[in-house]
């Protein structure tokens, strides 16, 4: 964890650099994938969001900590401990992401993050504010299992960081890599509100379980982004609490 505080500038400044030629990409070929409401809403989710894992962050920790108390083994904290970790991570951030989509309260959490007609590496950063409550219960089995509880936190960041770099128009199929791992073209796939592509492509880094369990669609036709309701706002609060007010709703916009 410490590794990754250190390089937070880092991460910061490439984000940056990333997100800048997008946009010029964006601008030279005419594509229109940045539009200024949209994005400053993503900026503000993202400064929200930075500021809810300060907040939720000693929640998370004491969560991990105390089911760990009661762990079945206690792996050594090695390389291979470590890679094992990131794969059942993986694991259970499909079912995690896949459940979000299909049970009402917890789409209530992910309905902000697919509330964007636009695709860029902005998108990515449209998380809301309070799924740090729900993520420590999700990944408390690698904890159960005795999994260090480093391993574990710094597996599931790794794994969002990765999934950044998938918001994106820039970047086509990426040939004999499509269906084996996540890519941007898997991902636009996922963000489709398109008849054939919702409830597809649910893995962060691995498409494996999307094969495994039936879920995976190729992109094979212009992805329509969004809600499948057609609503759409600029407004960072109400799209914050949207899900949550639609929980007690009859018609809940559902996408999944």
């Amino acid at each position: 964890m410490e590794h990754i505080k250190d390089h937070r500038l880092w991460i910061l400044a490439l984000v940056l650099i990333l997100v800048l030629g997008e946009a010029i990409w964006s601008f030279l070929n005419d594509r229109k994938v940045y539009q200024l409401k949209d994005t400053a809403a993503n900026i503000i989710i993202l400064i929200g969001f930075q500021i809810s894992k300060i907040v939720f962050v000693g929640y998370q920790i004491f969560i991990l900590n105390f089911i760990s108390g009661q762990a079945l083994f206690n792996f050594k904290a090695n390389s291979f401990t470590f890679f094992i970790t990131f794969i059942l991570a993986d694991f259970i951030y499909y079912w995690f992401h896949r459940i979000s989509h299909s049970w009402k309260p917890l789409w209530a959490f992910h309905l902000i993050h697919h509330s964007s007609v636009y695709m860029n590496l902005t998108t990515s950063y449209r998380l809301n504010w309070f799924s740090a409550l729900i993520s420590p219960v999700f990944f408390a089995p690698l904890a159960i299992l005795g999994l260090p509880i480093d391993f574990i936190i710094v597996s599931y960041t790794l794994n969002l960081f990765y999934q950044f770099f998938l918001h994106t128009e820039s970047i086509g199929k990426l040939g004999v890599l499509e269906g084996i791992i996540d890519t941007p073209s898997a991902h636009r796939v996922h963000h489709g509100s398109n008849e054939g592509y919702i409830d597809k492509n649910f893995g962060g880094v691995f498409m494996i379980w999307d094969k495994i369990f039936k879920t995976y669609e190729p992109e094979k036709e212009k992805v329509i982004y969004g809600l499948t309701s057609g609503e759409s706002s600029y407004n960072p609060f109400k799209l914050m609490f949207k899900g949550f007010i639609d929980l007690f709703k009859k018609d809940m916009g559902y996408k999944g």
